[in-house]
């Protein structure tokens, strides 16, 4: 494992502590808890801009679904005539 310097400001470093104190785990535990969840949310949100991307040139491209036939097979569901999905 390495080692990395971290500067942090006095407004995040002591609720940093008080938290280090209350769940009892080191502040650098907690850190790294942190780093992990935005690198985690930084790769879903990379994710969902290819998918939109996909979806943009699947419009270009005059790939689409009539708003009505998805209304129409959405409201379909939970009833005893549930429709196919379009295509």
């Amino acid at each position: 494992m390495s080692i990395t310097s971290v500067r942090i400001p006095d407004d995040i470093e002591k609720p940093l502590e008080s938290l280090s104190k209350k769940l009892d785990r080191s502040k650098s535990y907690l850190i790294n808890q942190a780093i992990k969840e935005f690198i985690a949310r930084q790769s879903l949100d990379d994710s969902r801009w290819q998918d939109t991307l996909e979806a943009l040139e699947s419009i270009k491209a005059g790939k689409s679904i009539d708003e009505e036939d998805v209304n129409a097979w959405l409201n379909s569901w939970g009833t005893n005539d549930r429709k196919l999905a379009p295509k």
